[in-house]
């Protein structure tokens, strides 16, 4: 099972490609308070996204549902790997109805296994 939630503050804007097989990618760097208090910062990145997504700015406070993915690609020094979020359900950390109804339908996701 790959069912992954974060909550945190985007720390940069939101960075909007459109890769070559001409779908949309929005990359956000979302942190969070880790143990002890310490911020970690997690990549997440959503396909497709709603036109609103690129809008959404450093210090918005946002909640994130999808699955973790590693991938690798090539680089000029050779191979390299990125693990991040593949987002299923981004919402903004204010608008509670809809962070419940995500983290409902993640923790549905988890009780069916």
């Amino acid at each position: 099972m790959n069912v992954v939630a974060v909550a945190g503050s985007l720390s940069r804007p939101a960075e909007e490609r459109v890769l070559a097989s001409g779908t949309r990618l929005i990359s956000y760097e979302v942190t969070t308070a880790g143990p002890e208090g310490k911020a970690e910062t997690v990549p997440v990145v959503w396909f497709d996204p709603p036109a609103s997504a690129s809008g959404l700015d450093e210090g918005t406070k946002i909640v994130a549902v999808g699955r973790v993915r590693r991938r690798f690609f090539r680089t000029a020094a050779g191979v390299a790997s990125r693990t991040e979020i593949v987002v299923s359900t981004l919402v903004v950390s204010t608008r509670t109805k809809a962070v419940k109804a995500a983290l409902t339908a993640a923790a549905g996701v988890l009780s069916a296994e």
